[in-house]
């Protein structure tokens, strides 16, 4: 025991020292090349939300693996487009060999990542596709969201026991994977609960637009029994709308791409999560196997879960959230001082 104790204070006080840290970042655990490391420029919809900064992490752990260097920044708004073409031609006019990008707006970085790709970068939109097809510089790795509307619908069916109305609020057309998924859970409900009557809201990444469309329907519709928002602003719109409202009985959330778990709230149900983690992760390998002429998947989807209040603190709902992206011999090392 005294020894199992002593190593444990050893190997705490190896892994936290400053040249152990720096050692793995570099790659020396892990057998990368000591040559100048590929550059990869990552740019999400936004940072610091629970969606997007486990795509850092996955990025990052991967990179160090690789050998390869990441940079990592973002609009503060998923509404503002104009910077995030800002960044991407920023990155396109740089030293950088890839980008990784997840778009605000499907139709606007057309123009900027066909730029980028003629300046010779090796491009992987994540998240949502654009309306360009893959090629030689370009693939997707998309979240699945025709397998994440279905998977709203079923929850939604469950909570209303087949018969009753739902709200699908925060249908934004600039988002091309948020029109799919709003389609599909449409589809699936006509199709599998007939009795499940469906009122769709346009919807956008603005808040108080947000608050103010999820005001208006939930008065308008006093007999509505759950809500589905696409998106974390259109959550945060009806959860609003709803603390502003007096109503006899509680109206069930389910919500998409949250900020985070809002489970505190009794209204929120569920969340449909997206493994951007993953994205990261893979997006990097396209990126680094490109680089050595190797080929890679045109087009990878990666299916959401349904995340609740009994599972939200299992080992796989804590892997996709994570944000830790210390190397994997690293992560190895402090595992065995826990």
């Amino acid at each position: 025991m005294f020894q199992s104790k002593k190593k444990s204070s050893f190997l705490r006080k190896i892994v936290s020292t400053p040249i152990f840290l720096m050692a793995a970042s570099i790659g020396l655990f892990s057998g990368c090349p000591t040559h100048s490391p590929i550059a990869i420029a990552v740019i999400p919809r936004t940072s610091g939300t629970m969606l997007w900064e486990p795509e850092h992490g996955g990025a990052q752990t991967t990179a160090l693996s690789l050998g390869a260097r990441i940079y990592w920044n973002a609009p503060t708004r998923e509404d503002d487009i104009e910077g995030q073409i800002a960044l991407v031609q920023r990155i396109s006019s740089q030293s950088y060999q890839g980008l990784i990008l997840a778009p605000d707006q499907s139709r606007a970085l057309i123009t900027p990542v066909r730029r980028a790709m003629q300046r010779g970068l090796s491009v992987v939109v994540v998240g949502s596709p654009l309306a360009i097809p893959a090629g030689d510089r370009l693939s997707y790795i998309l979240n699945d969201d025709e397998a994440g509307g279905q998977i709203a619908a079923e929850r939604v069916a469950t909570l209303l026991h087949g018969e009753g109305s739902v709200a699908i609020l925060g249908i934004n057309p600039d988002i091309t994977g948020i029109l799919t998924r709003a389609r599909s859970l449409e589809t699936y409900l006509a199709a599998a609960y007939p009795r499940i009557h469906v009122l769709k809201r346009a919807g956008s990444f603005n808040v108080p637009h947000e608050q103010q469309v999820a005001q208006e329907t939930l008065k308008a519709n006093p007999g509505l029994d759950a809500v589905v928002a696409m998106t974390a602003t259109s959550t945060l719109g009806a959860i609003s709308a709803l603390g502003d409202l007096t109503r006899n009985r509680r109206l069930a959330i389910v919500s998409f791409d949250p900020d985070s778990f809002g489970f505190e709230n009794p209204s929120l149900d569920s969340v449909v999560l997206e493994n951007t983690q993953k994205m990261g992760s893979e997006a990097v390998r396209q990126i680094v196997a490109r680089s050595q002429g190797h080929a890679v998947p045109s087009v990878t989807r990666l299916a959401p879960i349904l995340v609740t209040r009994d599972n939200v603190n299992s080992a796989e709902v804590r892997q996709l959230t994570s944000m830790d992206w210390r190397p994997e011999p690293l992560q190895r090392a402090w595992r065995l001082v826990q």
